[in-house]
């Protein structure tokens, strides 16, 4: 996912655009729905999120099962039948639209001031009542809705406060517990990760991002102006390939093992929310070279129809960065004799591997509104998608962020 900083002053018009490949499973937009009552329909806050997204799944995602979602039934006739709801498709909770989408068995959300990627433990679909993207998806949920409910976030006359993600988190973990316990038991494990965008309380308002993160899912923010990175979130391990994770037989909870971070930001800086199926395949500097080439191609008319000026990849141009970084995911994730990060990260623990990582992979990008230092080291040099391998692998040798 990725999403731009703006002023409401000038906000453009919403873009909605899904594309999906056959017979891979891929979708992007721009942002994810919202029910029509939904309680930040549209935010108070004076900045919000220009966004898109883009998601990869290694196989198609499996259906909810019941009482989430309500099959169609075979007959009028057949018990219990479930047919008065056979033509609604979407996914309910506690009798609440449930918010997001589902990536094989990751889940992503992505609103004008909340976005999040959970990466669910794909090991629970060999399990007896195992649904990973259930407990994903039901987190991300239940997550989204505690930001909607606090006054302090909705409502901009709520000055005075401050969001807590981390106790939003605890809550949608309790109620995520309370959903997939008897008699509709299911069990699952997920990771947590998204941005929460606020502002300050004090004039003038300046914009400041809540990170929140338990896992190893990724949250970037990068200010392609000066071609640099500015924060990332850092990755949370048991041991290698177990990150901690929210759910059925886990230890971690968020109040005990959750890292919120606040950064200030500023307008066209670029957020980004990615899962392990990006990061274990692309390394930042790649990631930060991708996504500054892809604004420049925006600016300069490639991408597709937009909505008004193109400057730092305003009107649509997120949905067009996302899918170029997915894009550049993919051709690691699936070339066998790749360097990557997760092939490295192996080698490092004694292991046998290489090629590229095979999880589901979600990007969310937005621009925003930041005024932190200015953060040096970073480059744009090294990622060429064009490259041999080999070229690749020696300029990877040399990464900056490497050791960051």
């Amino acid at each position: 996912m990725r999403a731009a900083i703006r002023s409401r002053a000038f906000q453009s018009p919403t873009q909605q655009r899904w594309v999906t490949s056959s017979p891979t499973v891929s979708v992007s937009g721009t942002t994810t729905p919202l029910p029509a009552n939904a309680l930040n329909q549209k935010p108070k806050s004076p900045f919000y999120f220009d966004t898109g997204y883009s998601l990869f799944a290694k196989r198609p995602s499996r259906p909810f099962p019941p009482p989430f979602f309500s099959p169609p039934s075979g007959s009028f006739s057949d018990p219990l039948s479930t047919h008065n709801r056979s033509r609604d498709r979407r996914t309910y909770v506690n009798g609440e639209f449930i918010r997001g989408i589902t990536n094989g068995d990751d889940a992503v959300l992505v609103g004008e001031n909340f976005i999040g990627a959970n990466d669910g433990v794909g090991a629970w679909a060999a399990r007896e009542k195992g649904h990973a993207a259930l407990w994903s998806r039901l987190i991300l949920h239940f997550w989204a809705l505690e930001a909607e409910r606090d006054a302090s976030v909705t409502d901009a006359a709520a000055t005075s406060s401050e969001p807590d993600p981390v106790e939003y988190l605890q809550k949608a973990y309790e109620q995520t517990i309370a959903a997939t316990s008897s008699p509709n038991e299911w069990n699952g494990t997920t990771t947590a990760c998204a941005a929460l965008l606020h502002y300050s309380t004090n004039e003038p308002r300046i914009p400041l991002l809540y990170v929140t993160n338990l896992g190893d899912s990724q949250c970037l923010v990068m200010r392609p102006k000066n071609q640099s990175l500015i924060y990332k979130t850092s990755e949370q391990w048991h041991w290698f390939d177990c990150p901690r994770q929210l759910g059925t037989n886990s230890p971690d909870t968020p109040i005990a093992n959750a890292v919120m971070d606040k950064v200030i930001i500023e307008e066209n800086d670029v957020v980004l929310a990615m899962s392990d199926g990006v990061v274990d395949n692309l390394w930042e500097h790649e990631v930060l070279a991708n996504v500054v080439d892809s604004i420049r191609k925006w600016e300069s008319g490639a991408g597709g129809e937009a909505s008004g000026d193109r400057a730092g990849g305003a009107a649509g141009g997120m949905l067009f960065v996302a899918e170029e970084l997915m894009k550049a995911a993919r051709i690691v994730a699936e070339d066998p004799y790749a360097e990557s990060p997760f092939m490295e990260r192996a080698v490092e623990e004694g292991l046998a591997m290489e090629g590229g990582s095979s999880c589901d992979a979600e990007s969310q990008t937005l621009p925003w509104v930041s005024l932190n230092q200015n953060h040096t080291g970073a480059t744009t040099s090294w990622y060429d998608p064009g490259l041999p391998r080999q070229e690749r692998r020696e300029t990877t040798s040399k990464n900056p962020w490497k050791n960051h």
